[in-house]
């Protein structure tokens, strides 16, 4: 009998490591360097620095200067009403001043008499300046700084968009490393199943069992092939998970090798990979989603500021020196053109909503930036304490284990000199398979509760 067990013992030993020898181990170090380089939506994030660009251009454009050209000419029966030609050069400046230079040459027999120009033409050149409203701030400076802090925003949202897709890819490895170790669990212990149920049958043909144990121990093979199935199915569908985060470049996806098996050490090294290991000088307020409400309240001020400089009157200065062509070197004070444009609402009922509306704004997102950095604060703590609690109840199981272990051991050596039984046995060993059922998920639970913490501290810079 013994010798039996020996010979199936060693033969399925070779099968074993004949198939192991061809797999490779793809580490989640590695594996999340695949997804952070070739992912789709972490390339997506990636794009919102690009679009923080696009709209500072944007804004930028709005100081650029301008040139500018009108010409009108009339003609009816053989006769020149009117040819009106008018050329400017504007430069925008920061502080609402605008510098024009102009060209300005009409000619015509109907021409207006306030358009009637010298023969050559006549040039300008001026400024523009707001005394009121939009001196110190206008809408194409609001536009500029809120694109700068904008940049941040985006900055922002593009770590925990990064961060988000790590989170999900994770916690699809995690549940790929579970079921695969729950395949090996159960291949194992349908092995063992197998050989009791051939040691049994000798023991029936020699005499020294009953037919009906033959019933319990293939009773034993079939509940292992059926948790085997079971769990081969899970492993199926966790691997197609897992291959929705693997690509290539040129957005060309794969999917994960059959020959592939996770880390097996995942749970010592996972705390270096993503970083959670010391936290001593982690600054709630360098969180992508604090730093993007805080630059969110800057951008709110300063639309604040814009609305508030809209309580002033609008009062536009212009001036400007007027010359013919050939007589712009010399200098007259007399000619020049001077304007003066006042607009003011009386009563301001549109310009102080708008106001009202924008401190509220201000204080909407001030209240929403308390309470997420308590939040974030709390959550860290939380799940500290969670992974704390799990690496001691894996110990504690780790334990269990050793010793449900030590007791099938013995239940074996006692039946093997008569003194157990099959159903002892079968008895010992669903209790060591819960427990390391239970092991698996305690481990899975510990994995993704470090990548929980990692997500909470949304650092994507691994």
């Amino acid at each position: 009998m013994n010798k039996l067990l020996i010979i199936l013992f060693l033969l399925l030993a070779s099968i074993t490591n004949a198939q192991e020898n061809n797999l490779k181990e793809f580490t989640f170090n590695e594996y999340l360097g695949y997804v952070k380089k070739y992912h789709p939506l972490v390339k997506q994030a990636h794009l919102k620095l690009n679009e923080a660009q696009a709209i500072l251009m944007e804004a930028r454009g709005a100081f650029d200067p301008k040139l500018e050209a009108t010409y009108d000419e009339k003609q009816f029966k053989d006769k020149n009403y009117y040819s009106i030609f008018n050329g400017s050069f504007k430069i925008p400046t920061w502080y609402g001043v605008e510098i024009k230079a102009a060209f300005d040459n009409n000619e015509g027999i109907y021409i207006n008499p306030e358009n009637t120009l010298p023969n050559n033409g006549l040039t300008s050149l001026g400024i523009t300046v707001p005394i009121g409203q939009g001196l110190f701030i206008n809408q194409r400076m609001a536009d500029l700084r809120n694109a700068k802090l904008q940049q941040k925003v985006n900055e922002a949202e593009r770590n925990l968009a990064v961060v988000e897709t790590i989170h999900k890819a994770s916690i699809a490895y995690f549940e790929w490393k579970k079921s695969h170790t729950e395949v090996k669990l159960y291949q194992e212990y349908l092995k063992n199943a197998n050989i009791r149920y051939q040691g049994v049958l000798q023991l029936i043909e020699q005499g020294d069992k009953p037919a009906i144990d033959s019933i319990e121990a293939m009773i034993s093979v079939n509940l292992r092939k059926l948790s085997l199935e079971n769990s081969n199915l899970k492993l199926q569908k966790s691997r197609l998970e897992l291959s929705n985060y693997l690509w290539l470049e040129n957005n060309i996806p794969i999917e994960l090798d059959e020959n592939l098996y996770p880390e097996t050490n995942v749970v010592s090294t996972i705390k270096n990979t993503l970083e959670t290991n010391n936290l001593m000088n982690f600054d709630i307020n360098n969180h992508p989603k604090i730093n993007a409400l805080s630059t969110k309240i800057d951008i709110l001020k300063t639309e604040q500021k814009l609305k508030a400089n809209n309580l002033l009157p609008k009062i536009d200065l212009s001036y400007y020196y007027l010359s013919e062509p050939s007589a712009f070197d010399n200098y007259r004070i007399e000619d020049y053109k001077i304007g003066v444009n006042f607009s003011f609402p009386i009563f301001l009922r549109k310009e102080r909503a708008k106001l009202k509306l924008a401190k509220l704004k201000v204080q909407d997102t001030e209240f929403t930036l308390a309470s997420e950095k308590i939040s974030i604060k709390n959550k860290i703590e939380a799940q500290q304490t969670e992974i704390i609690s799990l690496e001691k109840q894996m110990n504690i199981n780790k334990k269990l284990v050793e010793n449900y272990n030590t007791m099938l051991k013995g239940e074996n050596r006692l039946f093997s000199l008569g003194q157990s039984s099959l159903f002892l046995i079968n008895s010992r060993e669903n209790s060591l398979v819960t427990t390391q059922i239970n092991a698996l998920k305690l481990e899975n639970d510990f994995l993704n509760a470090t990548v929980n913490l990692y997500k909470t501290i949304a650092n994507p810079n691994l």
